[in-house]
């Protein structure tokens, strides 16, 4: 199917000569809103114009009462702001463009908008839903974003991460994942990864399976930040990596084919899929904001998607001004229940016959995350589903556990009772995960502390224009600290000034942005010396923050979060000339963490896991919370 193009609005004569010079809201019956910009000074392009859905989550733009000239255009849902004049977000700065209608004027004054419809692809070649049999199309819940789906002979495992942490340190499972979990999924036919985030590209896991089967077909898109981007420095041995190109079906079998889809919002790095299997359409939208710009595939058999929120540093991380204890909780409750509406009309628009919310799963157990453990309300999978239920109930909900399996054919058939359908795992399985190994993970982050780069101040210097962000009026002021995030004696504190990227001792005295950032010393140098992007510090929430104004600087988060060059830096070349500089000596002494350590945490939660203790993942943490303080 081609792009086509839709006439979406025609105003009458009057109706055009009644438009005001600048902003105009204009709201139709039928519930379609638009933005008109006039501008008959502008011979060129007198009119632009676009929906009135913002691009983040679909909120409805308003005229900002802060804005005195009326131009700028708020959104009722998180605050993003909108210029129509140049179809340009200011809020975040430097971010976004809003997708432009087409004005055609006619010879009789009348102004239509046309919008051009791209192609939906899975109307190539559609194909009809043929019969299936029960056990022939099964899908089985794994831990968070992970998936297995048995597809006729073929087995495909969506997003593994089933073992260590995301994120560095900051995100743990929340789910136990089936005990024979690496031998299933070292014996599927195929592997689908969505994105880089490592909540979904999962090293430790892959690590795992490229013991067993480095040969395992994985399947990423196309996106311009390649998902395994860091693959050759992770040590992780993969030799059938398919880079894929939006909308084009993955031929698998004669039954089997699939398509991966890019984000909306965030093209460069998310993407989503939809499977046919025998005319049978599964959606997973994973994370996508808007997956596919929006234009999804209705009536499908299966959607999942992500539901619960929360995978962001902002707010819980932040501090000064308005971030008070009370404000965060208000915040995050807004948001909570925005993210349930949301996803309720999505799924609503999809219209799909089974819908599962997944991608949800985690928690911040270690327990020197308590506080954003207990700031970071979630939504649950009950709440979502609770939901849709209220609003289509012809939908069917899957709130999944790990080991649970869906048989579609049983669900399809009304005349099959629906509980057969859904077959929970075996009474005594354990469900919620009650221990983490800690100290395995977080002594491994930490091993880059003592890395001889870090005994020569220049590294800042080097590593920032390795970076490459620059000409950007911010000034940041970056400080290692110790877990409570307290300044260690002998760690770095340093400012960097991205307008000219100098170094300064001081504070600039020309007006500019300000960010100040603490970070847990051990994440921080790891990321650094790995030339990682910076999610593990911000979504990780292995940092704390606060700004001065308190403005999201889009364009710098996202070079360090994306944009940064996929190569490490050279260290060895800045050792060798270092070294040379400074006659062999180091110009200063490495910065190293004490003996103590956490172990006493460690050896409690095993010595309750062998007794046996039943405890929920927030008892158990508290716990190891208890003992963490003690010994410090």
């Amino acid at each position: 199917m081609e792009q086509r193009s839709v006439e979406v609005l025609r105003l009458t004569a009057e109706e055009t000569a009644a438009l005001t010079s600048g902003v105009n809201l204009i709201c139709k019956k039928e519930g379609s809103n638009f933005i008109i910009y006039k501008d008959a000074a502008n011979r060129d392009e007198p009119y632009k114009a676009c929906r009135n859905t913002c691009k983040h989550q679909g909120g409805t733009f308003v005229k900002d009462v802060e804005d005195s000239n009326s131009r700028v255009l708020r959104c009722t849902k998180h605050g993003w702001k909108l210029d129509p004049s140049t179809m340009k977000y200011v809020n975040p700065p430097d971010s976004f463009s809003q997708e432009k209608l087409v004005s055609e004027l006619d010879q009789d004054g009348r102004l239509a908008l046309v919008e051009l419809i791209p192609a939906e692809p899975w109307e190539n070649d559609a194909r009809p839903p043929r019969t299936i049999q029960p056990g022939e199309v099964q899908l089985t819940f794994f831990a968070h974003a992970c998936m297995e789906l048995k597809l006729g002979d073929t087995t495909m495992f969506f997003d593994p991460w089933l073992t260590g942490p995301a994120f560095a340190r900051g995100w743990w499972l929340l789910h136990e994942p089936p005990a024979d979990w690496l031998e299933r999924l070292s014996r599927a036919d195929l592997i689908y990864i969505s994105h880089v985030h490592s909540d979904h590209l999962s090293y430790p896991t892959l690590a795992l399976l490229s013991e067993k089967n480095p040969n395992i077909p994985i399947y990423v898109g196309d996106t311009s930040m390649p998902v395994f981007c860091k693959l050759e420095q992770s040590g992780v041995k993969l030799n059938r990596i398919t880079v894929c190109n939006f909308g084009v079906w993955q031929e698998i079998t004669a039954d089997l084919r699939f398509m991966i889809l890019m984000d909306g919002v965030h093209p460069d790095m998310d993407t989503c899929i939809l499977l046919d299997y025998k005319g049978h359409l599964i959606l997973n939208t994973v994370d996508c904001t808007q997956p596919n710009g929006g234009r999804l595939p209705r009536n499908v058999d299966i959607m999942m998607s992500d539901f619960a929120g929360g995978a962001s540093g902002f707010p819980m991380t932040f501090s000064g001004g308005r971030y008070t204890d009370k404000w965060k909780a208000n915040f995050i409750a807004t948001e909570r229940k925005k993210l349930l509406y949301y996803k309720t009309q999505v799924v609503r628009d999809v219209n799909p016959k089974i819908y599962c919310p997944y991608a949800g799963y985690f928690v911040e157990a270690h327990p020197g995350d308590k506080y954003i453990r207990d700031t970071n309300t979630k939504n649950s999978a009950e709440q979502l589903n609770a939901l849709i239920n209220r609003y289509s109930d012809h939908i069917i909900p899957w709130t999944p556990k790990p080991g649970s399996t869906l048989d579609l054919a049983l669900l399809l058939d009304d005349s099959v009772d629906r509980r057969l359908a859904i077959v929970d795992p075996p009474p005594g399985t354990r469900i919620y995960k009650d221990s983490w190994d800690f100290d395995f993970y977080i002594d491994k982050i930490n091993e880059s502390i003592g890395s001889e780069i870090f005994a020569y101040p220049d590294w800042v210097s080097f590593y920032y224009e390795w970076a490459g962000f620059r000409d950007y009026n911010l000034v940041l002021r970056m400080i290692e600290t110790d877990e409570d995030f307290q300044p260690v004696q002998g760690g770095y504190d340093f400012l960097v000034d991205f307008k000219d990227l100098s170094f300064p001792e001081h504070r600039p005295a020309r007006a500019h942005a300000y960010l100040e950032i603490k970070n847990r010393i051990g994440v921080h140098r790891q990321t650094v010396l790995k030339g990682l992007f910076w999610d593990d510090l911000y979504i990780g929430f292995q940092n704390r923050i606060s700004r001065d104004p308190d403005t999201f600087h889009y364009k710098f988060w996202n070079h360090m979060q994306i944009l940064l060059p996929q190569q490490p830096p050279d260290w060895p070349g800045f050792l060798r000339k270092q070294r040379q500089v400074h006659d062999g000596k180091p110009a200063r002494a490495v910065w190293k963490p004490s003996d103590k350590s956490n172990s006493v945490v460690s050896r409690l939660l095993d010595m309750l896991v062998k007794e046996k203790v039943v405890l929920v993942p927030g008892i158990m943490a508290s716990i190891a919370t208890v003992v963490y303080l003690i010994n410090r």
